[in-house]
């Protein structure tokens, strides 16, 4: 006989294990099935360890340009097995962390994989061989995603020449000259270490921008500091073939103009897409419907099918840990009835870049603000302006606000220079408060900080900003 579980979820990655953690302390008995390790690509391949890996690229870059700091640093270097050692150390023990949560909250673990067959039960084919069938009134599925290769062009990973953002973690060497196809975030990430670290790195998109999910304006100011920095920006370009030879590969590039072009790189990442990971789960026997690689759910993360949800990466965009872990307790409350409840708003959803300088963003942009039909007040401040931002020496940047004239709501932020990553919150809680234009000014923000910016940004569209 099956045991018997309130909730079962497949997938112990950001979506899955918070998902968990929260029906155990509403009072389910809660199991969970991972496959792989605890924490899934977030805490292993993903959001953690490339954090270390670019921290060590900051740091580097702040020893190479000590003396603008008075100090003395001669003979500098790295140790690339060093460097994959901290960050391969970092992502274990972040990952043991959350199976001690586990057993904190008395969730059981299966190890192995699953699927699903009505009732709904899961069938869970374990490391040992075994196989068990467990079964729960709720299965919230969480099995995220990967990247997207496209084999009939040669783009996908080939575990020596081109890279996937996992391979891109754990090289085997430092690459000469790199190329990255693809700008969104990881890509640009991938791109910045490896360029601080000192490749050529070449970067390809498709679209007429890099970053395109960001702001106009924002992209324009990153494109220009990534080519200060040696980067080189081809958009609206597509790689494709990939020739690989003896020890280099060859790829073909379309340029804007419609011209082809043969370059030689050591080594190739690819950062085109995400597709979630749907297969072998048993979805098409129970019913679970599927678009374009991605389970279809409603505003609640219902599948259609009675007792099965999903959450996260498995969804569809943004395939953010942060997303994941949010739809895990929205769905988990749901499931508890819990009232008062409201739906994911994707408008207030953050989105981070780790780059050097830093990207963050929440809610529309200038341009998606006018074309929904606002009317719009625009606040910029520049970093140049802020003396936290220059005794750091981080004078690089802009806080953008985006602000309804009717109103006064906040309709978008959009950042870029350091730490804009951590800053980015302030905004978000502004907008899920409601908060208003006369809330910003009114709001005293702490001397010397770069988050008088926030404040710079809000004052400026109003015409009263003080320090530029």
């Amino acid at each position: 006989m099956a045991d018997k579980f309130d909730l079962i979820v497949i997938g112990g990655g950001p979506g899955g294990y918070v998902a968990a953690i929260r029906a155990s302390q509403l009072g389910m008995k809660t199991a969970l099935v991972e496959k792989e390790h605890m924490g899934g690509v977030c805490l292993n391949w993903g959001c953690i360890p490339t954090k270390a890996l670019l921290r060590t690229a900051e740091v580097y870059t702040n020893m190479k340009h000590a003396s603008a700091f008075g100090l003395k640093a001669d003979n500098i270097g790295f140790d690339l097995d060093a460097v994959v050692k901290r960050s391969r150390t970092v992502a274990g023990q972040l990952s043991k962390g959350v199976s001690g949560l586990m057993k904190k909250h008395k969730v059981q673990v299966f190890d192995g994989t699953a699927s699903i067959a009505a009732g709904p039960k899961v069938n869970v084919a374990g490391k040992d061989g075994k196989s068990t069938t467990i079964e729960a009134s709720h299965v919230i599925i969480a099995t995220g995603a990967r990247a997207r290769t496209i084999p009939a062009a040669g783009l996908e990973p080939d575990g020596k020449f081109i890279w996937t953002a996992r391979e891109a973690m754990t090289p085997d060497i430092m690459p000469e000259r790199l190329l990255v196809i693809g700008s969104g975030a990881i890509g640009i990430e991938f791109a910045s270490f490896y360029n601080a670290l000192g490749s050529k790195v070449k970067v390809v998109e498709m679209l007429d921008r890099i970053l395109p999910a960001e702001d106009p304006e924002i992209s324009k100011f990153a494109e220009k500091s990534f080519k200060k920095q040696g980067f080189e920006i081809a958009t609206g370009a597509a790689v494709e073939k990939l020739d690989k030879g003896k020890d280099t590969i060859t790829a073909h590039i379309k340029g804007k103009d419609g011209k082809v072009e043969k370059q030689e790189f050591d080594r190739v990442v690819l950062a085109i897409g995400i597709v979630g990971n749907t297969e072998n789960l048993g979805l098409e026997k129970v019913g679970v419907k599927t678009d374009r690689g991605h389970i279809v759910v409603n505003e609640w993360l219902e599948t259609g099918v009675k007792g099965v949800y999903a959450i996260g990466d498995v969804v569809g965009a943004p395939w953010l840990a942060h997303k994941a872990s949010h739809e895990g307790v929205l769905c988990v409350e749901k499931i508890a009835g819990l009232k008062g409840l409201h739906p994911m708003n994707k408008k207030l959803i953050p989105g981070c870049t780790y780059c050097q300088p830093q990207v963050a963003s929440v809610g529309l942009t200038e341009e998606k603000a006018k074309a929904a039909g606002h009317k719009v007040k625009v606040g910029r401040f520049p970093f140049i302006g802020n003396g936290k931002a220059i005794a750091l020496g981080e004078p690089e940047g802009l806080v953008k606000t985006v602000w309804d004239e009717k109103t006064g709501e906040l309709l978008g932020a959009h950042m870029i220079g350091a730490e804009v990553t951590e800053l980015i919150q302030g905004y978000g809680i502004g907008m899920t408060m409601e908060a208003t234009e006369e809330d910003f000014f009114h709001t005293i923000f702490p001397h010397p900080t770069l988050s008088e910016m926030m404040h710079e940004s809000a004052l400026d569209a109003y015409g009263r900003v003080v320090h530029i």
